[in-house]
């Protein structure tokens, strides 16, 4: 009997140490799929604090928890089960689905340049009116919700290609898992940037030292915190654009942009030494993002610049 209860007993630890490691597995590639989708939620985290711009104080963090749960349901009800469905049944349409995103990136991203450089404008970031009413909010949340639906479904996609051999029930918990943390860090650090600035007089009104100076250099810091963020996240479209094209152009049998670029990106580490890894990921970057940019600037030219053109000159003749 008591070598009976001996042998239950190892085979109880040796199913929770085999527990434990499929556990680690599963965590591992969580992060790994996490990290891979990196350069999207910088662009998430950087777009979501226009949609609260206007907004009293104490409707910023209802509004962002509202778009939150909108992100977490785009997430969990439609784009992971969708994805693992046409993952089950047609795998190779990834690398298209993740093209057709790097697509929509690289036009978003050459979209903002266009409108900084170019006189454009983008219906979405125009401001709240100054005493916003509970229509407009829910127009805003909306609004937001449906950009997120794209970056969400990015960043899902790019979070499954990385584990897509991992089996069927360890995807769905890794995909849940992104799912919840990346949506939890994205709006939780847009929450702090969104509030930094009442934060900042909060401590400014204490009078104390060393709080007050910290406060008032908190408000003057946020204006050039918003502008990086908003360069960054064109940055980080093109970039993560770029280099989602490049690829799936060489998965899909044309080698030509993805040979160059890695080429140079080996010329520029060969040639730096002891720095060449960070120059030649620097490379790796910046040739992505100009591809970006090339592939966005002539989507902006198909969708707006030419039809505007054309419409400019049929009034003309008339």
């Amino acid at each position: 009997m008591s070598g009976g209860l001996v042998a239950l007993l190892d085979d109880v630890a040796a199913l929770a140490r085999l527990a434990a490691a499929s556990a680690d597995d599963v965590a591992a590639a969580a992060g790994r799929a996490g990290t891979k989708a990196a350069g999207v939620v910088i662009d998430d985290t950087a777009v979501t604090p226009r949609y609260v711009q206007g907004f009293r104080p104490e409707r910023e963090l209802p509004i962002i928890r509202r778009i939150a749960m909108g992100s977490l349901r785009n997430k969990l009800l439609v784009v992971v089960p969708a994805l693992l469905i046409l993952d089950a049944l047609i795998p190779w349409i990834l690398t298209p689905l993740l093209m057709i995103g790097g697509a929509y990136l690289c036009y978003e991203g050459a979209e903002r340049v266009w409108e900084r450089f170019g006189g454009g404008h983008h219906a979405e970031e125009a401001l709240p009116a100054a005493v916003p009413s509970a229509e407009h909010e829910d127009r805003m949340v909306a609004g937001a919700v449906r950009t997120d639906f794209i970056l969400s479904a990015e960043i899902m996609v790019l979070s499954l290609n990385e584990v897509a051999d991992e089996g069927f029930w360890s995807l769905v918990i890794i995909m849940v898992a992104v799912a919840i943390a990346i949506t939890a860090l994205v709006y939780g650090v847009v929450a702090l940037i969104v509030k930094m600035d009442d934060i900042g007089l909060h401590l400014a009104r204490t009078g104390a030292a060393p709080a007050a100076p910290l406060g008032r250099g908190l408000v003057h810091a946020m204006p050039v915190v918003m502008t990086v963020l908003t360069v960054v996240g064109v940055a980080a479209m093109l970039w993560v654009g770029g280099h989602i094209l490049i690829v799936g152009f060489d998965d899909l049998g044309w080698a030509l942009p993805y040979d160059v670029v890695h080429g140079a990106e080996g010329a520029v580490g060969d040639a730096l030494g002891p720095v060449g890894g960070v120059g030649g990921w620097l490379t790796n970057t910046v040739a992505s993002a100009v591809v970006g940019l090339a592939v966005g600037a002539a989507i902006v030219a198909a969708l707006h610049v030419v039809p505007r053109r054309g419409r400019g000159d049929a009034a003309a003749a008339h």
